[in-house]
């Protein structure tokens, strides 16, 4: 279950001010329904797929004990 910031609060803020797990998450969830989102939606799935590649992608550059690769929206 996410538990961060809502939408209505980061459509406020630019893209490069939201952390990595809002970045993943809203990434994941418009992914999902790409087919059924207007022009908008689209737009904003696209500049949210633009910051995560402004920022190299979304993966931890290195892995320890308590942590993967991978960012985790959870």
């Amino acid at each position: 279950m996410y538990v961060g910031r809502d939408m209505t609060e980061l459509s406020m803020m630019s893209k490069a001010d939201w952390k990595d797990s809002e970045l993943a998450f809203f990434h994941h969830s418009l992914q999902q329904i790409m087919p059924y989102l207007n022009a908008e939606g689209q737009t904003i799935h696209r500049e949210i797929i633009e910051e995560i590649e402004n920022r190299g992608g979304l993966k931890r550059q290195e892995s320890d004990y308590t942590h993967g690769t991978e960012v985790t929206y959870d």
